[in-house]
């Protein structure tokens, strides 16, 4: 383990007037807090805090994120509390030790909906103190150095995490360094062969045709040398995860491989880079397309260099990063270059790139859509890389890699996406699929009328262009849906011997706390409330109107005092249908059909049978049962089938279209039923309508009971 002093000479070799004294007490109480605490390798924990202060070290960062890594686990997982914390070394390393705490208790492997919700909570995080993420990823680094020590399927489970959120986030934040280990170390776990196996060639490569990387890099000097240009030149073999990407993007053997070698030239100023680019491409053919100039078009994490594809020696290809040492500084630390310091001051780089401006073009349009929406949006932004296209008057529009015209038409504005009917690529008319690539000029082709098509989101790369697609999506489903729900309101008011009224539904909407009758209307139609709440909200008599003799809640005989009972959702079984129950731990009897085939898995557990029928009498309508209809595409006819079932005495609860054709509709509708003698009523009143093809109860056995 790091002494304390060694810990604090890292910190004054760019920073000589840190505040030593915060550093020792920080190291002292986080190892009395973690005292008697062990990692799995057996080593004691606190060696791993400060192997993340460490880290943190190398990019020069303040004395605040020093002290934050070597107390990040104190809150979580030792008798410390914030108040304590906040006490012993202030609010700001308080806060921040909080952050990161929280951080480590989020779930980001868990289910789809739960990881997309955490994402946000993540972000929210990092919003209000970047060197949160910061510390967080210093510790998944070196988690992820020494993962050996954890059980086979938590180290599948850490990698995966890492593979999928903290490589591309540290990427994003223009950390390649960090990204590309994390990357690497997650590999090793989730394909080992594959990476030993790069290795292998590796070595049998460097047999065959030498030290290629000394060779090379000598090459580059003495051209510049010969030129009289200062500068750097290093260079390395791409990391085994790099170039299994490529292998697999590629669809190359190791063998056809090219491009397996990357240098960089750390110059002087700006001017030299573009003096060492044209050296380099006076030495060696330049690959075509294989050019990008970050300097004049820099990345939002403030990243800036020139990146080049040459054919080097005996034709092997070989990337060539050129930029300046300031640069360099950015490249190699990404937003966190905003918090290093040097000789005790903080570095004013003038391509750092502020963190408050990062995270709003970061969370642009994140804020709009749902957990799942939003979480699919960062990721495409983390993921991506960049292209530059041009519009018609020479501004510069950033897209991922991927993007298309659609993509680059939202990127201008919503407006401009919305109206968009085709795009000219270089003065040529291209399909709205197409892949733009790095220098194109692009020409939108708008039209008024023109709305957004469900298909462009399956072609759009961009989560801006997502979310707007989908918003306009959403306002055209309004109208259907205000229809729908016209209808259905006007068959509930007859249903009890009422004409809806433009002033009832005012008053409903006022009551169930929406803005107007369109909302409440809009809602009704697309399942949000039912018809039943909407006359139930005017007419409070009506809720318990009628012989209602059987209560639901007693309408199955043969249950324990104690126990309590639903319906299966796989099977909805109705009164009069012979049932069965199954017994779960803490959630008492579920009932279903006897002939549900959800049943089979239960045979050999005859203990959790229970023998059930339902009560004899008459039930209420309130039982809810799936039809699927395919019925014409002919102008009211939903109307008339939605009219035909409020005859039978049932009420609609929800509505889903399952597929649309120009001749057909087929939907799912969920109807409230008293027992299997009325579903029957009702499947034999819509069998004989000329309008519905097909009619069935809808049984999703997909479901869990």
């Amino acid at each position: 383990m790091i002494d304390v002093e060694d810990l604090i000479a890292l910190v004054r070799n760019y920073n000589p007037r840190c505040n030593a004294d915060l550093i020792r007490r920080a190291y002292a109480y986080g190892l009395q807090m973690h005292e008697g605490q062990f990692r799995h390798s057996g080593e004691p924990y606190f060696t791993h805090p400060v192997a993340v202060a460490a880290i943190l070290t190398e990019q020069r960062l303040d004395d605040a994120t020093i002290v934050t890594a070597l107390l990040h686990d104190t809150i979580e997982d030792t008798r410390s509390t914030y108040t304590e914390v906040e006490a012993m070394f202030g609010n700001e390393i308080a806060e921040l030790v909080d952050g990161v705490t929280k951080l480590t208790n989020l779930q980001l492997s868990s289910s789809a909906t739960k990881q997309a919700e955490n994402f946000r909570k993540l972000f929210m995080a990092m919003s209000k103190d970047l060197r949160v993420i910061l510390v967080k990823l210093a510790d998944r680094l070196h988690n992820m150095r020494t993962i050996r020590s954890m059980r086979p399927e938590k180290q599948a489970q850490k990698a995966r995490e890492t593979m999928e959120i903290f490589a591309p986030l540290a990427g994003r934040m223009g950390m390649q360094w960090m990204r590309e280990e994390l990357e690497d170390l997650a590999f090793k776990v989730l394909n080992h062969e594959a990476r030993t196996s790069i290795i292998r060639r590796f070595v049998s490569l460097q047999k065959e045709s030498g030290d290629v990387i000394s060779q090379i890099t000598a090459d580059i000097r003495h051209e510049l040398e010969k030129a009289g240009v200062e500068a750097d030149v290093f260079g390395r073999a791409k990391r085994p995860y790099s170039i299994w990407r490529k292998m697999e993007e590629k669809s190359l053997t190791f063998s056809r491989l090219s491009d397996i070698y990357g240098f960089r030239v750390i110059t002087q100023d700006v001017a030299d880079c573009y003096t060492v680019l044209g050296l380099i491409h006076q030495r060696w053919r330049s690959v075509p397309g294989r050019f990008k100039d970050y300097i004049s078009q820099p990345k939002s994490n403030g990243y800036r260099s020139i990146h080049t594809t040459v054919s080097g020696r005996d034709g092997k290809r070989v990337e060539v990063q050129i930029r300046t040492r300031q640069m360099h500084e950015v490249a190699e630390a990404g937003v966190a270059a905003h918090w290093s310091y040097r000789d005790g001051e903080r570095a004013l780089n003038p391509f750092a790139v502020d963190p408050a401006k990062w995270l709003k073009s970061l969370n642009e349009r994140f804020g709009e859509g749902d957990h799942d929406e939003f979480l699919e949006n960062v990721k495409l932004e983390m993921y991506s890389d960049q292209v530059f296209c041009f519009t018609p008057k020479g501004d510069v529009i950033k897209l991922p890699k991927g993007a298309t015209p659609i993509d680059f038409a939202y990127a201008i504005h919503t407006r401009i996406g919305n109206s968009c009917v085709g795009a000219k690529v270089d003065g040529i008319r291209v399909p709205l699929w197409t892949r733009l690539k790095n220098g194109q000029s692009v020409e939108v082709i708008t039209a008024a009328g023109q709305r957004p098509q469900p298909t462009w989101l399956d072609i759009v790369a961009t989560g801006r262009a997502k979310a707007s697609i989908r918003k306009s999506l959403r306002e055209e489903d309004r109208g259907r849906f205000v229809k729908l729900g016209t209808e259905l309101a006007r068959v509930a008011f007859e249903h009890i011997g009422r004409k809806v009224s433009d002033k009832a539904l005012r008053t409903a909407a006022k009551t169930l706390g929406l803005p107007d009758e369109t909302e409440l209307l809009a809602q009704l139609g697309s399942a949000e409330i039912t018809a039943r709440e909407v006359v139930e909200t005017l007419y409070p008599e009506l809720a318990t109107r009628g012989p209602a003799t059987i209560e639901p809640s007693r309408a199955v005989l043969g249950l324990g005092a104690d126990q309590s009972f639903r319906r299966a959702a796989c099977c909805h079984p109705l009164p009069g249908e012979r049932i069965v129950g199954i017994t779960y731990r803490g959630q008492g009897v579920v009932i279903h059909a006897i002939d549900c085939p959800a049943l089979e898995e239960f045979e050999d557990q005859p203990a959790r049978w229970v023998d059930l029928h339902w009560q004899e009498g008459e039930h209420p309508p309130a039982y809810s049962v799936s039809l699927k209809l395919t019925i014409s595409n002919d102008a009211g006819v939903l109307g008339h089938i939605c009219t035909l079932i409020g005859a039978q005495k049932a009420n609609i609860s929800d509505l889903n279209f399952v597929d649309r054709k120009p001749d057909f509709y087929s939907l799912v509708v969920e109807v409230e039923l008293r027992d299997a003698e009325h579903l029957h009523r009702l499947l034999t009143a819509l069998e004989a309508e000329s309008d519905v093809a097909q009619v069935e109860r809808w049984r999703d056995l997909a479901r869990k009971p």
